[in-house]
């Protein structure tokens, strides 16, 4: 079973679409949606192991131009829908 954490993302005003854009090219990012309110982006992402998605996390989308602070919500082992 792979695993599955959602990243809420902050980003530079001004810069929400070119932040999703590059998250959005990242492997293991399933989906990125903007929003309204204290979070910019809500991003889901999921890999194999939880090392590697830690690695995304913080390698990769925080290392994304234009990206102030993300804060990860590990999700709990269930069954999910595909």
């Amino acid at each position: 079973m792979s695993e599955l954490s959602f990243v809420l993302v902050k980003s530079k005003m001004g810069h929400e679409m070119d932040v999703m854009n590059d998250i959005l090219k990242i492997d293991g990012v399933k989906e990125a949606t903007g929003t309204f309110g204290q979070y910019d982006i809500f991003v889901k992402v999921e890999a194999s192991t939880r090392q590697e998605l830690d690695k995304i996390i913080t390698k990769k989308i925080r290392a994304v131009p234009n990206v102030l602070s993300t804060t990860t919500l590990p999700a709990l082992p269930g069954k999910r829908q595909k």
